[in-house]
């Protein structure tokens, strides 16, 4: 008895706890604004010059985590931006639940930029260092996930740039930028409204186009070679398909041969793929580790 009355009181000094708990104060945003989270892409975004900055939100803290508040604090500061503590409520309700680490930026977003801002590479004769460029096209990637993923691959192994496709393609969101470790906000990405075109003008510019395959008995009319065996000594644009269906047909048939990537065993029916971006990087790592020893 005396156990289920120190129960009931136990419940009802609980209700009236979080009856007393101030409620999660809510930040009215900036029109035009988007909420960055996350370490990295909050102190990325503060040191490049390519997004307005509104407001950071740290949270309270104490203990190990003051260095890195007090270093917030100071890239904020030096670029003009408000900086405002608040409780770990209030960073979740401003990211809607996303992992924050504590840091919340709010700022404008950022855009992809057209092919027709992109400074055109000059190519020179076949012994210019610049022709071992490298591009990496994504032909509707919808994940934000999966995009943040293949940018931070990309900027790693040394893509010169990355061109997406507009239609059906997933935006430069807070997400991506988190995924992608903060790589998003240093890295710039272009946007074509039509990739066919674009991958047309550039065989016409003598770039090599490589698609990109997980079951080669899928692909008809383009020879498809292992990842391994592939060698180049000219521009090339790898194009990756998107997460359901790949490469679609009218952009395999663009491309000069396909890639794929040697599984290490038989594998069991229905897990013969790999994500995305995963792949990706396994053929990035293949292909510009060319580049890297031709460099040396």
């Amino acid at each position: 008895a005396h156990r289920e009355l120190w129960s009931l009181r136990e419940g009802g000094f609980s209700k009236a706890r979080k009856r007393l708990e101030p409620k999660p104060l809510s930040i009215e945003r900036t029109k035009g604004s988007e909420i960055l989270f996350g370490i990295a892409p909050c102190a990325l975004a503060l040191s490049q010059s390519r997004r307005d900055l509104f407001r950071l939100f740290l949270k309270q803290s104490s203990g190990s985590r003051r260095l890195v508040t007090s270093e917030f604090v100071l890239q904020a500061t030096a670029r003009g931006v408000p900086v405002h503590h608040v409780r770990r409520r209030e960073l979740d309700a401003l990211c809607r639940g996303r992992v924050h680490q504590g840091v919340c930026l709010e700022a404008t977003p950022l855009r992809f930029k057209s092919l027709e801002e992109a400074e055109k590479p000059n190519l020179g004769d076949e012994e210019n260092p610049n022709r071992q460029l490298i591009w990496l096209v994504l032909e509707q990637i919808q994940d934000p996930m999966n995009l943040g993923a293949l940018l931070r691959s990309a900027y790693f192994l040394g893509v010169d740039r990355v061109v997406t496709s507009q239609r059906n393609s997933c935006p430069l969101t807070p997400t991506v930028s988190k995924a992608s470790s903060g790589a998003m906000e240093v890295f710039d990405i272009y946007s074509t409204d039509d990739l066919r075109s674009f991958l047309k003008a550039k065989t016409a510019e003598g770039w090599e186009v490589v698609g990109t395959v997980s079951k080669p008995e899928d692909v008809e009319n383009v020879p498809v070679i292992s990842c391994l065996e592939f060698r180049w000594n000219k521009p090339v644009i790898i194009v990756i398909g998107s997460e359901g269906d790949g490469l679609s047909l009218e952009t395999q048939l663009l491309c000069h041969q396909m890639l794929a990537i040697p599984p290490g065993r038989v594998l069991h029916p229905g897990i013969e793929s790999l994500n995305v971006s995963v792949a990706t990087g396994i053929l990035l790592h293949s292909i510009c580790s060319q580049k890297l020893r031709h460099s040396d």
